[in-house]
């Protein structure tokens, strides 16, 4: 890991201008105008979990997204869930996101690890093998269940398991989900349970690339740079529990081109193209967005930087059944939840303001306001009519 500047020396940055440089890095100060060739997010991937996932990440970053469903793919990946990405970039970013080292596969792979080294067999071959299997079973759109009971009869019992939810034998769920985008595999948006595909942006040889650990990822896609460039300034360690990737591995691929600042107190790195826009005039005070519980913004391992009330923190982040949140120029000032009933939607929003006074975030009309107007932002691009919102504080 190059350091291009003693602690000591180190610029101090506020929170205020780390917020404001996450909102301009992840363009959620574009009104409009945006395009998939132009956004930032794809070059890291939009985590597609719920009904307002990647393509709402999408749209409040200014993307027209009915129109460019053809220019999206939906892979498995960072910390095996469904990200969407440019089908132009795939063959890059199947190589960005595969493991760094068999290290590495051991990890994201979680406890699927411990049989495969008990039976002899790398993480990585592990990861290969199933990929081939899989390769042969989707040879046409197919159900992710009838793929995995398909491999339970293919695999052999050190890649295998017990699993009490489902009363059966079947694969480990990380090497499936992790060896699809290895086996050329995609999955069909909008479809419960998920639909396995072969990938159109995929070749052979663009596999092959990717499953060598000696190859290097284009800047643009580099998980790492992407991470320092989205969600910066940080530190290997938080970039290491991002991507479920051990620090070594992360510290390795750490960029060169970067400067050490320290945010309270804190030694933290961002990269030398993005400090200039720490001197940037924060986010408009009126800038409204209704994020979806997995947006970037609140991807971040430093929940704390967001959220220092920990109730508030327990209640955005709960184990199960995440709100989305409500951000104000920087600020997540409370949490959303939507309500369907038919062709309608209503959004139950709690704002936190009394919390928030001492930071100068008072919820005035306007506030309210704006938070109605991306209330019908979001009930347009569902599709569906807006019936109210409800407010409390």
């Amino acid at each position: 890991m190059t350091r291009t500047a003693k602690s000591s020396r180190a610029r101090v940055v506020t929170r205020a201008q780390v917020l404001g440089l996450r909102v301009r890095s992840q363009q959620l100060d574009r009104e409009t105008g945006g395009t998939v060739a132009d956004t930032a997010l794809l070059d890291f991937g939009a985590q597609d979990t719920g009904p307002d996932g990647g393509r709402w990440a999408l749209a409040i970053r200014g993307v027209e997204v009915a129109t460019a469903t053809d220019d999206l793919a939906l892979l498995w990946t960072l910390r095996g869930a469904p990200h969407f990405y440019r089908r132009s970039d795939l063959a890059s970013v199947a190589a960005a996101v595969a493991p760094f080292s068999d290290a590495d596969a051991g990890k994201r792979i979680f406890d699927a690890s411990k049989p495969l080294k008990a039976a002899g067999i790398s993480n990585l071959d592990a990861l290969d093998a199933v990929a081939a299997q899989m390769r042969k079973v989707v040879s046409k759109p197919t159900v992710k269940g009838v793929v995995s009971t398909r491999l339970t009869e293919l695999m052999p019992e050190p890649y295998l398991r017990w699993c009490n939810p489902c009363q059966a034998t079947h694969l480990h769920e990380m090497p499936f989900r992790l060896a699809a985008v290895r086996a050329g595999l995609e999955l069909r948006p909008d479809t419960s349970p998920p639909v396995l595909q072969r990938s159109k942006g995929l070749t052979a040889a663009d596999l092959r690339r990717a499953r060598d650990t000696r190859t290097a990822a284009d800047p643009r896609h580099d998980v790492v740079r992407n991470f320092l460039h989205l969600l910066g300034p940080s530190t290997p360690q938080l970039a290491a529990a991002f991507i479920d990737a051990p620090v070594t591995d992360v510290k390795a691929r750490w960029p060169e081109d970067v400067v050490e600042v320290s945010l309270g107190g804190e030694r933290r790195w961002l990269l030398a193209a993005d400090e200039p826009l720490l001197d940037d005039a924060s986010p408009a005070a009126d800038l409204t967005r209704l994020l979806g519980p997995y947006d970037l913004y609140l991807q971040g391992k430093d929940r704390p930087l967001l959220v220092d009330d920990k109730a508030h923190a327990k209640a955005l982040w709960p184990v199960i059944g995440r709100p989305g949140a409500v951000l104000v120029a920087g600020e997540i000032v409370g949490s959303w939840r939507p309500r369907k009933s038919g062709q309608k939607l209503r959004l139950e929003v709690v704002l936190w303001s009394p919390e928030r006074r001492a930071r100068g975030t008072v919820h005035t009309r306007r506030t309210r306001d704006d938070v109605a107007v991306q209330a019908e932002r979001l009930a347009a691009y569902r599709g569906l009519a807006l019936a109210g919102v409800d407010v409390s504080d």
